[in-house]
This record gives structure tokens, C-alpha cells and sequence, in this order.
């Protein structure tokens, strides 16, 4: 049995220096990132934004703040403010910056103005990841995540609510110039600002910004939409089909040229019948036999369906027009004008669309930010970037992982699923017809040897996938693609961004993907004291 407590005396004095490298154990996961960071990675950019000499008080290590930021988002932390204030309560945190805790706007400016660094630091720590023997890159996986954009929904507007708003912001304007020029004179203000400290990020130039894209966004899908349409009509005339469902004007203009044609052939015949008719009879030819006219001869009748049942498609199309007119349209937003709405399984968020490609052991070795909330047009820019990817992490990695110096297959949703995504060049790929479901059932019902229904990529890939090989590889996908997604939105807690505009938002993201790989080294027990030891340097 106890015989009393240990006393606790808050006022007691150190006995000793006190050592920092005995505030936590010598195996803590942050004495490797700071390792890691002051002696394996190269920070000469974050350097050169930082302004050195001259009066005033010294700056912050650099190298102090890139760990303490890699550290923060490894544990959830984003807000500058709470950095700040881990800095002061968090043990591990106060080993980072020794002590001497930065201000949260020494840490918001400092994140703010490292955008153009962050892409060299993601490579960096890819080639360590390398260089400890990761990346296994024979099988990878594209995926699209959705995430949040520092925005809200409420704050997207429509043309019009945009037009209105720079009206009543440009009358706003005059009035006030107006009443300062009555009140100053002309030409003055009365509280005068330099023109250097004036700052650009106004509302006024955000609904600029917002109206010009929304009008260029405007031309460029009539001008793709023209030529679709012009493309569609010359294959619709010449007899042809096109994917999905063609545009209902042009759909009718060449059920009704196909029509004509089918009328002039039967005149044509009809002509060369009577000519027939005229002369001596040929053997077996009764003359008095009775012939269908234009009208009644079965192609023009078929033609004339199709015909009627395309203007019935172009009439419904027209009425769900006019009914979806009276909704509000595209949208920008005010906060952040680079981000949109993005559907997702709980509904639409307001932000950006992550293309990621996932290697098999985890990390991610191509990211990109972008506004699209569709993923198709992204496969060849990320297959042109994992490639650059694979031969970095083949150029680093040693001697026995050597032999594996290229993408060997790579997996992608039904998001990707294109003709021309299926056929452009690259690596072999598996990438989904339709939903995970249905490839299971097809599979399964699948004989051996059976040969698709129609031809094409896409029936050629469906049929791949029905084979026991193909869907055994393509099961593969969503523990490569989405384990690095869930690590990032669970694990890490970061589900929002906190920076505005694509090329900030894009910057932050990409030092996300960074931390994650560097996490994804230690916990798998590849990044330790002996191994960075062991890096030749």
C-alpha cells in the first residue's frame, strides 16, 4: 500500500539545463521528419523567398517552419491559429520549433508564399521514398477525390446575380466618388493610400474575374459543341451512327436528307422501270404487274419514321430545354472563383476534383488539382505524368528494385472509360465499362472463349474484363487507388482546403500528397534512424 502522494510543486525550478532531446522518446516519428527535412531534403527555394540581413528582428529557420507544417497536416492541423497554439501546449511541436514558437501569421505568410516550392519538395520525398527501397510501380491506380475548396455553396452566383451585382457596385462607386469629390475636391479622398499598399483581392475584380470566366466558358462550349454538331451531322447524312445520342437538330436534318435520298432512289427506279416498261418485254416480265409509289415503297416509309420519330426526340429535347432554363444556369463563386461544384455520394460540395495515381505499396507518385468535376479528360495528362514518375522512382531506387523501372498496368474507374482513352499510346490498361457490379456478373457469367457482341475498344475491354484475369487484376483497384484517399481524409483529418485560388489550392494539395508519402515511409518501417543513416550521401 502507497504511504502517501507524490507531492506536486508547480513552482519548482529545474535542477538541471533542460534537454529537449529528452522531452520524447529517441523512436518519435518527429525527430525523423526533422531529420528528414534539415539533412535529406533540399529547401534552397523555401530559402529564397525568405528576406535575410537588414534591420529588424531575425527570421525563422525555414527549414524550422517546413517541418512544423509537415508535422501539422500529418496530424490534422491546418489552421495557422492552431499551430501557433500546438506550438505553445504540444510537446512534439515545441521540439520542432525549439522552443521559440512563430506567431500563426508568420506561419500563414510563410505557407502562403511557398506554393512554387512545394512541386520540387514533392519530387524530393518521392526519390527518398525511392531511395528506401518504395515504389512499387509494376500496378497502379488513377482515381479522381473529391475535395473541399475553403468556399461556400452559398456564396456561387448566377450571370445575371453577377451583372446586377457589378451594377449596383459600379453605381456604389460613383456615389461615393461623387460625395468624396464634393467633401475633398476632385481627385482626392481625404485618407489617400499609397498605390503599393492598395491590394488587389477586392470584390470588385472577383465578379470581373467570375463574369469573364463565365464567357469564356461559354464560347469555348459553343465552339466545341459547333463542331460536334458539324461532325455528327456529316456522319448522321453519309447513313452512320454516332455514340450516345446524337444533337436533335442534327438528328433531324439528316433523318430528312436521308429521307430525300431514300424518295429520289425510288423515283429513280420508278423512272427506270417505265423505261423498261416501254420497250418489248423481257421473258417472264408481266407488264400490267402493279409497283409501290414513292410514298409507299418501304424504305421511304421507314425513312419518313424515322423522320417523325426524330422530330418527336428534337420537340421532348426542346420543352426539357425550356424547362431547365428556368433554373439558375452556371455558377462562379464570389470566395474562390476557381472552384465548382462537385457531385460526390452525399451530395455536391463546393471545390476541386484531385486526380491522384496510387502506387501498390501506397504512395502516390503523380498528383494534380483541377476544376473538372468529370475525370475523363485527365487519364492522359496523369499517364504522361505517372510515366515521368516511374522513371524517377527507377533512377533512385537501389540495385534489387532496378529491374522495375516502368508501369507495368494501370487500373481506372468507369470515370475514364473512353474510345480514345482505351486507344491512345502508353502502358496496358484495365479500365472499368461500367459498374464494379456489373463487371463481377459478367464475369461470372462469362463461358470461356466467348467473343463480345459488337465490336469496338470498349466492347474489346468489357470482354477483357470478363475473363477471370481481367477482373482478378482489376479487383486491385480500390485498395491502390482509395487506401491513399482514406489515409488522407481520415487518418490526416484534412477534408477541406484552406488556401483560395486554383494555384494556392493546388500548392496545398500537393504538399498534402507529400506529407502523406512521407507518413506512408514511416508507418510501413522503411524510414527509420538506421535506414536514413544508411543513405549515402
Amino acid at each position: 500500500m502507497a504511504k502517501g502522494y507524490r507531492p506536486v510543486r508547480r513552482d519548482q525550478g529545474f535542477l538541471l539545463p533542460p534537454d529537449m532531446r529528452e522531452w520524447l522518446p529517441g523512436d518519435h516519428p518527429v525527430w525523423l521528419v526533422v531529420a528528414v527535412v534539415e539533412d535529406h531534403l533540399d529547401t534552397s527555394a523555401f530559402h529564397a523567398g525568405r528576406r535575410a540581413g537588414g534591420a529588424g528582428a531575425a527570421g525563422y529557420d525555414p527549414d524550422m517552419l517546413v517541418a512544423l507544417l509537415v508535422w501539422a497536416y500529418a496530424c490534422g492541423v491546418t489552421s495557422s491559429r492552431r499551430i501557433e497554439a500546438a506550438c505553445r501546449q504540444d510537446v512534439a511541436f515545441r521540439v520542432i520549433c525549439a522552443g521559440d514558437v512563430p506567431d500563426h501569421v508568420t506561419i500563414a505568410r510563410f505557407r502562403a508564399a511557398s506554393g512554387g516550392a512545394v512541386e520540387a519538395l514533392f519530387s524530393q520525398v518521392l526519390g527518398l521514398c525511392a531511395r528506401l527501397g518504395m515504389g512499387q510501380v509494376g500496378t497502379v491506380a488513377l482515381d479522381g477525390m473529391k475535395i473541399a475548396a475553403s468556399a461556400s455553396k452559398s456564396a456561387n452566383r448566377t450571370e445575371r446575380r453577377l451583372r446586377e451585382l457589378a451594377a449596383e457596385r459600379a453605381a456604389a462607386h460613383a456615389a461615393a466618388d461623387a460625395a468624396e469629390d464634393e467633401l475633398f475636391g476632385p481627385g482626392r479622398r481625404g485618407d489617400e493610400v499609397p498605390p503599393e499598399a492598395a491590394s488587389p483581392a477586392t470584390r470588385d475584380e472577383r465578379i470581373r474575374q467570375a463574369l469573364a470566366e463565365l464567357e469564356a466558358g461559354r464560347k469555348a462550349a459553343g465552339a466545341e459543341q459547333a463542331a460536334q454538331d458539324r461532325k455528327a451531322g456529316e456522319y448522321l447524312a453519309r447513313g452512320g451512327r454516332v455514340p450516345g445520342s446524337a444533337p436533335a437538330a442534327v438528328a433531324v436534318a439528316a433523318a430528312r436528307a436521308r429521307l430525300a435520298a431514300a424518295r429520289a432512289a425510288r423515283a429513280a427506279q420508278i423512272s427506270e422501270l417505265e423505261r423498261r416498261a416501254a420497250g418489248p418485254p423481257a421473258r417472264g416480265r408481266r407488264r400490267d404487274r402493279p409497283r409501290a409509289g414513292i410514298e409507299d415503297y418501304c424504305k421511304v416509309a421507314a425513312a419518313r419514321a424515322a423522320l417523325a420519330a426524330a422530330e418527336a426526340r428534337a420537340q421532348a429535347r426542346a420543352q426539357r430545354a425550356a424547362r431547365q432554363d428556368t433554373g439558375p444556369g452556371p455558377v462562379r463563386n464570389l470566395t474562390d472563383p476557381h472552384s465548382r461544384l462537385m457531385p460526390t455520394r452525399n451530395g455536391f460540395i463546393q471545390g476541386y476534383n484531385a486526380q491522384n495515381v496510387a502506387s501498390e505499396d501506397g504512395l502516390i507518385i503523380a498528383t494534380k488539382l483541377t476544376s473538372d468535376p468529370a475525370d475523363m479528360a485527365w487519364l492522359e495528362p496523369m499517364l504522361a505524368a505517372a510515366a515521368d514518375a516511374a522513371a524517377l522512382i527507377g533512377a533512385r531506387q537501389p540495385a534489387p528494385a532496378a529491374g522495375q523501372r516502368g508501369i507495368g498496368l494501370v487500373l481506372a474507374d468507369a470515370g475514364y472509360c473512353s474510345e480514345r482513352n482505351l486507344t491512345i499510346a502508353g502502358p496496358d490498361r484495365l479500365i472499368a465499362t461500367g459498374k464494379h457490379r456489373d463487371l463481377e456478373k459478367a464475369a461470372r457469367q462469362a463461358r470461356p472463349g466467348q467473343m463480345p457482341a459488337r465490336d469496338g475498344p470498349v466492347a474489346a475491354m468489357a470482354a477483357r474484363l470478363a475473363t477471370e484475369a481481367g477482373i482478378t487484376a482489376y479487383r486491385r483497384r480500390g485498395h491502390i487507388a482509395e487506401t491513399p484517399h482514406g489515409q488522407i481524409k481520415h487518418n490526416m483529418r484534412f477534408r477541406q482546403l484552406t488556401m483560395r485560388g486554383k494555384h494556392k489550392a493546388a500548392a496545398e494539395w500537393t504538399f498534402t500528397c507529400t506529407v502523406h508519402n512521407l507518413l506512408k515511409a514511416i508507418t510501413t518501417g522503411h524510414l527509420t534512424p538506421a535506414a536514413l543513416a544508411a543513405l549515402p550521401g
